[in-house]
């Protein structure tokens, strides 16, 4: 029973932080976009992003991760035999790809935090993107248990990247065009 508590508390914080991961990259977006106002708006607009960023981020995001990373230790100490199991450990390769992530994302919100743009706003939407991939994967290791059914997740994860990033470049052409009407 214990088990199952530890288990639905890891489930709600991954909710959190990857809704926390999620939201922080528009973040990014916005207030990378808010370089390109007019004073005073430019100014006034990535102060706001400034502070949204650093509640979400420390307040939510952070939190989220070290405790679904807490309870997932402690349901792994309480099942060792998750350890034995191949679609176990890739999933375990996605987290620690998706831990690197969050520090990378980490490093862009401290330029941010002392006005470094370092990358566009369609850089920043393709790497919100990617914690949609790691997401995906994720679930489906963990709902299929197994490589085989893997093999055409990852096929069908490939797919759904290829279409995040088709979308993404639709919706900048019809962005741009918008922007040339107006």
């Amino acid at each position: 029973m214990e088990f199952l508590y530890v288990k639905a508390l890891h489930i709600i914080f991954i909710v959190t932080w990857f809704a926390g991961l999620f939201y922080i990259i528009r973040l990014f977006i916005y207030h990378t976009e808010a370089e390109q106002k007019e004073e005073p708006a430019k100014t006034i607009l990535q102060n706001q992003y400034k502070i949204m960023e650093k509640r979400l981020w420390y307040g939510i995001t952070w939190p989220s991760m070290i405790l679904t990373l807490i309870f997932g230790t402690w349901m792994v100490w309480e099942v060792p035999s998750f350890l034995s199991q191949a679609y176990f450990i890739l999933k375990l390769c996605f987290v620690l790809a998706l831990i690197i992530y969050h520090f990378q994302s980490h490093i862009i919100f401290k330029q941010l935090q002392n006005d470094v743009f370092k990358f566009s706003s369609f850089k920043l939407r393709i790497w919100n993107e990617v914690a949609t991939v790691f997401l995906v994967a994720i679930v489906f290791l963990i709902v299929l248990k197994s490589n085989t059914g893997f093999v055409w997740g990852m096929l069908g994860l490939l797919a759904f990247t290829l279409t995040l990033l088709i979308a993404i470049k639709i919706y900048r052409i019809i962005r741009e065009n918008k922007e040339n009407k107006n």
